[in-house]
């Protein structure tokens, strides 16, 4: 041992001790908080709904990308609608909806 480590009195050497179970004790807590199921599966939550946030925003932008890719195929820049683009697309939606509607009433009539 050292000149230092000799030259401590037995009540310094009782305060480093205490010091010491006190440091070994807090770790030991902390360990204890770290390893606990309910920590652990908190912990696995976090991070399942992080990537789900992440997840989500990326689906949130592609779709808005998707929407606004649309939205200028039937509407200018000015905001004002392509009339050569709507008026088709309306007509053969109307023509759909009104083929399901008489081919629905075909089926509940037989």
């Amino acid at each position: 041992m050292s000149d230092a480590t000799d030259a401590r009195t037995p009540a310094q050497i009782e305060a480093d001790i205490k010091t010491r179970r006190a440091d070994l004790a807090d770790t030991l807590d902390e360990i204890g908080v770290r390893l606990h199921p309910s920590t652990i599966v908190g912990d696995a939550r976090a991070k399942v709904s992080s990537a789900v946030d992440q997840t989500a925003g990326r689906a949130f932008v592609a779709l808005n990308r998707a929407a606004n890719g649309v939205r200028a195929q039937f509407v200018t820049e000015g905001g004002a609608p392509r009339l050569e683009r709507v008026i088709p697309v309306a007509l053969i939606t109307v023509g759909l909806v009104g083929f399901c509607t008489v081919s629905a009433k075909q089926r509940r009539c037989r």
